[in-house]
C-alpha cells in the first residue's frame, strides 16, 4: 500500500505493516490475531491517517480481543500517565530498582560536598550507590537533550565527593537519569561516556523501559484498562504504581467503593499483566 501515515511530529512516511505487526507481537498477539487485525486496519486507513489513529484502532481491535494484550499494547501511554507531576514515575523507577534488591529512597535532600541537592532515588546495594535524577515528560516527542547528562552528571560529582567522604572510597558511586521518553544522540554519547547510568523509552538497545517492563512483568497501574483514568489517579496518590502491589492489595479496591465484580476484574487483569 502507497498510503502514508502522518507522524506526530508531522512527518509523513509510508505505512509500514511490519511495525504494526512488532507492535502486536510484543503485546502478546499471536501471528493469526496480528493479521487479523493488521487486515481490519488496513481498511480504515486514508492517506496522511495520523500514527495516533492507526494505534487507537489496533487497540481497540485489541482490546476485544484481550485485556492483556491490549494493555501491554498501550504500555507507552501507561507511562506517560505516570505524570503531570512525575512524582509517580519517580516512585516507579523506585520500585524497579527495589526488585532488582537495591534498598530504595525516593525525594531525598542529599548534602554535596559543595550545596544540598533534591535527588529523585538514591538505592544502595552491596557495596554500590546510586543517584538517579527521574526525567518525565507529558509529551512523549519531547528528548532529554545533553543538557540534562551535564547538569545531573555535575550534580553528582560533587555528592560523590560527599559519599566518599562519609562512606569511604571502598564503594561504587554510580550517577544516572531515567527518562520516560528518548534521549538525543548528543545526550547518549555524552551519558555513556563520562559513565552515568542512562534508561528511556528504548535505550540502551534491547534493555530501555519497554524491553524491561514487557521481560519483568513490573507494568505500571496505569496499564490497567478496567480502571477509569480517576480511578488511577486515586491509587497512584496512594503511592500504588505497580500492577504486582495492587494485586497484592485488594482491600485498596474495596475502599474505594468498587463493585466486587469490577474488582475480580482489575485483579484477573492485574494478574495477566503481571505475568511474564
Amino acid at each position: 500500500m502507497n498510503l502514508h501515515v502522518t507522524k506526530g511530529n508531522g512527518e509523513k512516511v509510508l505505512f509500514d505493516a511490519g511495525k504494526l505487526k512488532q507492535a502486536l507481537q510484543s503485546s502478546g498477539a499471536g501471528k493469526q490475531e496480528q493479521e487479523h487485525i493488521v487486515r481490519l486496519v488496513r481498511d480504515e486507513l486514508y492517506d496522511g491517517i495520523p500514527t495516533r489513529k492507526i494505534y487507537q484502532l489496533a487497540f481497540s481491535l485489541l482490546k476485544k480481543e484481550s485485556y492483556k494484550m491490549a494493555g501491554r499494547y498501550r504500555l507507552k501511554n501507561a507511562i506517560m500517565e505516570l505524570g503531570p507531576t512525575g512524582f509517580p514515575f519517580e516512585k516507579f523507577v523506585g520500585r524497579v530498582l527495589e526488585t532488582m534488591g537495591y534498598q530504595v529512597e525516593t525525594g531525598v535532600i542529599v548534602k554535596g560536598k559543595c550545596v544540598q541537592h533534591e535527588v529523585d532515588v538514591v538505592a544502595r546495594k552491596n557495596g554500590e550507590m546510586l543517584m538517579i535524577e527521574c526525567k518525565f515528560h507529558s509529551d512523549s516527542l519531547t528528548k532529554s537533550g545533553v543538557q540534562v547528562p551535564l547538569y545531573i552528571h555535575s550534580r553528582f560529582l560533587d555528592v560523590k565527593a560527599a559519599w566518599e567522604k562519609q562512606y569511604g572510597t571502598d564503594l561504587q558511586y554510580h550517577g544516572g537519569v531515567v527518562t520516560n521518553t528518548r534521549f538525543s544522540e548528543d545526550a547518549t554519547s555524552y551519558g555513556t561516556c563520562v559513565g552515568l547510568f542512562m534508561v528511556s523509552w528504548d535505550f540502551p538497545e534491547g534493555e530501555g523501559l519497554k524491553q524491561y517492563i514487557d521481560k519483568s512483568g513490573l507494568h505500571p497501574l496505569t496499564s490497567l484498562i478496567s480502571l477509569s483514568k480517576a480511578q488511577k489517579q486515586q491509587l497512584l496518590e496512594k503511592g500504588i504504581v505497580l500492577c504486582s502491589e495492587l494485586n497484592n492489595q485488594p482491600d485498596l479496591l474495596r475502599e474505594m467503593g468498587l463493585p466486587e465484580k469490577q474488582i475480580n476484574r482489575i485483579l484477573r487483569e492485574a494478574q495477566n499483566l503481571i505475568a511474564k
